[in-house]
């Protein structure tokens, strides 16, 4: 089976519904290379990403890491050996992705970011990450264009999900803004795919 195939049944196996507000209607109608719905795309692999790294601050950095302090999370993980921060492990499965070279791409963007180089530097990030945070529980839709290739741009609200998400946010040397509270928007899931 051809990897485009593969991925479409995946995709359709998945059966995400939106109920996001949309800012570009014909962003949604858009394809992607591969022939599938940009959005539909976009919205499947979110949720997948959304489910890991939720799972993953929940039973690993705020079990073992602040319940049980069995073992310390730092982003100095390495020379700590301690555990990876969940923005940190959300990279790193980026940077594995886009080894693979697939059609699409993300990264988790913040208008606060303790690390500079997860700020906002198109137009579409910039007002993604202030539409999600301006409007809870949608997402923002729109078409870009980089270079000479044309782009659907999905955001997605990365919430605090966690108290260790606060307090490892708030208490930053280097934070920008130290009174998130749990439930709250902290940053932003930006998705692309190219369209035809």
């Amino acid at each position: 089976m051809k990897k485009a195939s593969a991925l479409k049944l995946s995709l359709i196996a998945l059966g995400v519904l939106a109920t996001a507000g949309v800012t570009a209607t014909t962003a949604i109608a858009a394809k992607t290379d591969d022939g599938i719905t940009a959005k539909t795309m976009t919205d499947a692999l979110h949720t997948v990403m959304a489910a890991d790294r939720k799972i993953y601050t929940k039973l690993i950095i705020s079990r073992l890491a602040k319940k049980e302090k069995v073992i310390t999370a730092s982003e100095h993980w390495k020379d700590e050996k301690a555990l990876v921060l969940p923005a940190q492990m959300f990279r790193y499965a980026s940077e594995e992705v886009a080894k693979k070279k697939p059609s699409f791409s993300y990264k988790l963007l913040s208008e606060w970011p303790i690390n500079k180089q997860n700020a906002p530097k198109t137009k579409a990030e910039k007002e993604g990450l202030k539409f999600i945070a301006a409007n809870p529980g949608k997402n923002y839709y729109t078409e870009e264009k980089l270079g000479k290739k044309k782009y659907f741009t999905a955001v997605y609200a990365d919430t605090a999900v966690s108290p260790a998400c606060v307090s490892c946010h708030n208490d930053h040397k280097d934070t920008p803004r130290s009174d998130f509270k749990l439930g709250e928007v902290m940053g932003g899931v930006v998705i692309r795919v190219p369209l035809k």
